[in-house]
């Protein structure tokens, strides 16, 4: 479920002192603080080194935050600062999964720039066959049918549809339930998938 979009306040780029180049997105995910208290969140803008979150509640500043962002997965720092509507946190990372982040951030927002559609920047095929096994939230380990397969998602047919937002696992491969579907539901995997394993990971036991 998306949460509101109220704009966000951000400081002019001579006092926010960035060293990375900031990235619109519209990502949504969840975080952590450090009382362990977890709430749903929605990433509005981000650089390889730091984030600003739409959240319900903020923890200190200083204080640690984990988060988890679809595409992203999980990503750790600390709150830099309160914002009217959520807080911005730092991105504690190697030089490496910088490198790694930036790239991801190209790809989002060349993305948004095609304004390709969230569910079908892949192409989608039916799995020879299309019995797979799912994790519900609540661990519960279901039989479901593959509607259509594709590097960044799926449609599921199932007898149980899990709430929007929802973290389940199909075969190997974590995901988001985005939508319901007169048969069952849609997901949007965490990470994308290669086109050479995709399909064995989806329906892996």
């Amino acid at each position: 479920m998306a949460l509101p979009q109220p704009k966000l306040q951000i400081r002019p780029h001579s006092q926010e002192r960035r060293r990375h180049q900031r990235v619109v997105v519209n990502l949504l995910g969840r975080y952590m603080l450090a009382d362990r208290r977890e709430y749903p969140c929605q990433v509005v803008n981000m650089s390889p080194g730091g984030i600003a979150l739409i959240a319900p509640m903020a923890g200190n500043v200083g204080d640690r935050v984990i988060a988890y962002i679809d595409h992203l997965s999980r990503l750790e720092g600390k709150i830099a600062r309160h914002l009217p509507n959520g807080f911005a946190m730092t991105i504690a990372a190697t030089l490496r999964k910088r490198d790694k982040l930036a790239a991801q951030l190209t790809w989002l927002a060349n993305r948004s720039i095609l304004n390709l559609p969230e569910d079908r920047r892949h192409g989608r095929s039916v799995p020879q066959n299309p019995a797979a096994r799912l994790i519900l939230p609540n661990q519960t380990n279901v039989g479901v049918r593959i509607i259509d397969l594709s590097l960044s998602g799926a449609g599921i047919a199932a007898t149980q549809r899990p709430d929007i937002g929802s973290i389940v696992s199909l075969g190997n491969i974590s995901g988001r339930v985005v939508r319901h579907l007169e048969e069952g539901f849609a997901i949007e995997f965490t990470r994308l998938q290669h086109p050479d394993s995709v399909e064995e990971n989806a329906m892996a036991q």
